[in-house]
């Protein structure tokens, strides 16, 4: 069974940096798409960050470029995203998620989360003013 984990969420002030880890089990997500989402309340899951299989091309939410950073280790089937300079408005539960398409990425499909076909439970980034 296909498994993604959150983890690395919390509570931060305006400012502050966190690191989010999501550690896939069950299969090698290797050849695959991964991106990073969020959805605030009363509003629609964003993608946030995506990222190649190998790592050589990213996708970046305009208001997130220049302050998160988005990676992969193949070799632990992880993914990162490394959130600095925190402001309120990243307040939202982050999710990771991996693509429906094997050896496919373009900056258009990772920005849809209809094209994911797995997702993490969530974690919560919350920042303080």
């Amino acid at each position: 069974q296909v498994q993604l984990v959150e983890s690395g969420g919390g509570l931060v002030q305006t400012g502050g940096s966190l690191r989010l880890s999501c550690a896939a089990s069950g299969r090698a997500f290797n050849s695959y798409a991964m991106g990073w989402f969020r959805q605030a309340p009363g509003k629609e899951r964003e993608c946030v960050a995506a990222i190649k299989w190998s790592g050589g091309s990213t996708y970046y939410l305009d208001s997130v470029k220049g302050r998160f950073t988005i990676s992969r280790d193949n070799a632990k089937n992880t993914m990162y995203l490394q959130m600095n300079s925190l402001l309120p408005e990243d307040t939202a539960v982050y999710y990771c998620a991996a693509s429906l398409l094997s050896g496919y990425y373009s900056g258009t499909y990772v920005r849809n989360l209809g094209n994911y076909a797995h997702w993490g439970q969530g974690t919560q980034v919350t920042v303080s003013s």
